[in-house]
C-alpha cells in the first residue's frame, strides 16, 4: 500500500466512525480544494453516496460561477446542501470594504455559528490542513468546542496510540457541544 492509500484509507475510517458516532453531524464545503477533497473522501467512504449533509456559508460575494458549480454538484451527486447566511449583516450593509476583518467575522463566523445552532448539529467535519496554522497542528482528528464552537486546548482529548475517539474527557459529545471532525492526516503529507 503507498503511503497515498494509507492516508486515504485512515481518513475513510475517520469518517465512518464520526457518521456513526454523532447522531446530528453535518460537514463543511466552502467548494475550495480542501473541502472539496473531503467531499470526495466522504463519498468514497460511503460508496458514492454522501449521507451527511453539506453546509456552506454565503456571504453573497462569491463568484457567480462558483456559486453555480456548486449547485451544479450538489444536484448531480444527490448532496443534501444547506447554505447558511448571515442575512442581518447583509442587510445592515455589511461588506469587505468595511474592514476584511470585521466583515469576514460577521459573514462567515458568525454566519457559521447561527446556521450551526439553527440546525444543531453536534459533530462538524472540516477540511483543514494542520500545516496552514501553528494552532491546527494540535488538535486531534475530534477537537470538542464549547458552547460558542471555540477550542481549548486543555480539553483536548489524548489519542493515544494513534487511535481516534468520537468523545472527550468526559464523556461522548453531548448535542450543545459540537465536535470538530477533521482527517489531519491527509493534511501536508500528500
Amino acid at each position: 500500500m503507498t503511503h497515498l492509500e494509507e492516508l486515504e484509507n485512515k481518513s475513510i475510517y475517520i469518517l465512518r466512525e464520526a457518521y456513526k458516532n454523532f447522531d446530528n453531524l453535518c460537514m463543511l464545503w466552502s467548494i475550495g480544494k480542501d473541502s472539496t477533497v473531503m467531499l470526495w473522501l466522504v463519498r468514497k467512504a460511503f460508496f458514492g453516496h454522501c449521507p451527511i449533509p453539506l453546509v456552506h456559508i454565503d456571504t453573497s460575494y462569491k463568484i457567480k460561477e462558483m456559486i453555480a458549480y456548486r449547485d451544479q454538484l450538489a444536484e448531480e451527486w444527490g448532496l443534501t446542501l444547506v447554505v447558511g447566511q448571515n442575512k442581518e449583516a447583509l442587510e445592515k450593509g455589511m461588506n469587505p470594504a468595511l474592514g476584511r476583518m470585521e466583515c469576514c467575522t460577521a459573514l462567515k463566523t458568525e454566519g457559521l455559528r447561527r446556521t450551526l445552532a439553527d440546525k444543531k448539529y453536534n459533530g462538524v467535519i472540516v477540511g483543514v490542513r494542520s500545516d496552514e496554522e501553528g494552532t491546527r497542528a494540535k488538535e486531534r482528528y475530534f477537537s470538542p468546542r464549547d458552547k460558542n464552537n471555540d477550542w481549548d486546548f486543555r480539553e483536548q482529548p489524548p489519542e493515544l496510540w494513534d487511535q481516534s475517539r468520537p468523545g472527550s474527557s468526559r464523556g461522548p459529545m453531548s448535542e450543545s457541544i459540537p465536535c470538530w471532525i477533521g482527517p489531519r492526516s491527509i493534511s501536508g503529507n500528500i
